[in-house]
């Protein structure tokens, strides 16, 4: 009965001595890229907290921006200037664009009178190809993440619809006539699809813009309810002695 019950305590205080030693477990570890003597700012996904980068790489699962892990004192808006530049510049290009390919819908038919029908391709191409090819440009890249890490989401749909509009409509402006007579309209031409491909990708822009714009607005009233906190406490433990504590994060160094 005694030997058991210390063959019975050995086993128990070697488990506890392997789980003393273990290391904790994490949610996945695929995804956590933070070296163990890292002490800088970690980055995480808001929808994927197992995703921790060192930077705003974007989340691999889902392709949203990450945002830091704490609350800092200086806010990071790069993802949102970068955003907002790029839809500024695609909102530019894409009203004209579509204006232009809705043309025939106003009484009238005012702009055929000021574009010639066989330059009206070539005109929506280069309005369209700065906002798919640069504005876009983000979208692309996440998608092809998305691709190879095999987590398909949002961008992947991104991606694959405006490339395979702005692609096809490239072919049809260079080479329409490798097109059967199915393809052809009523002028005889091919249809484009630019001002599509254009549309899509501002309309995305602007979420990701009201996205972020959101964040930052939710990270700065956390900061902002940080710094009400007073910068000294008084711990009263009795009525007859009390004495002044500074919290931690605003004690200066001795």
């Amino acid at each position: 009965m005694t030997q058991e019950h210390t063959h019975h305590h050995d086993d128990h205080g070697h488990s506890c001595q392997h789980h003393e030693h273990a290391a904790p477990d994490k949610p996945d570890d695929a995804y956590d890229n933070i070296p163990e003597d890292y002490s800088g700012t970690v980055w995480t996904c808001p929808m994927h907290p197992q995703v921790r980068e060192t930077s705003n790489t974007g989340c691999p699962i889902c392709g949203m921006a990450l945002e830091p892990e704490t609350v800092t004192a200086e806010q990071d808006t790069s993802e949102l200037d970068d955003m907002t530049r790029r839809f500024w510049v695609g909102l530019a290009l894409s009203a004209p664009l579509l204006i232009l390919t809705m043309g025939e819908m106003i009484p009238g038919s005012p702009l055929e009178h000021w574009v010639n029908a066989s330059w009206g391709p070539w005109l929506q191409f280069a309005l369209a190809t700065p906002v798919v090819l640069w504005a876009g440009l983000p979208f692309f890249q996440r998608g092809w993440q998305s691709v190879k890490r095999k987590n398909l989401n949002m961008f992947t749909l991104i991606a694959m619809g405006v490339g395979v509009a702005y692609a096809y409509s490239l072919v049809a402006t260079v080479a329409p006539g490798i097109f059967p007579d199915s393809f052809r309209g009523h002028g005889g031409s091919v249809a484009v699809y630019y001002e599509a491909a254009a549309v899509i990708v501002t309309l995305v822009l602007l979420g990701q813009v009201l996205e972020l714009r959101a964040r930052n607005a939710t990270s700065g009233a956390i900061r902002a309810l940080l710094e009400l906190a007073p910068p000294t406490a008084r711990r009263q433990p009795s009525a007859r002695s009390a004495r002044a504590v500074c919290p931690r994060r605003h004690a200066s160094p001795s």
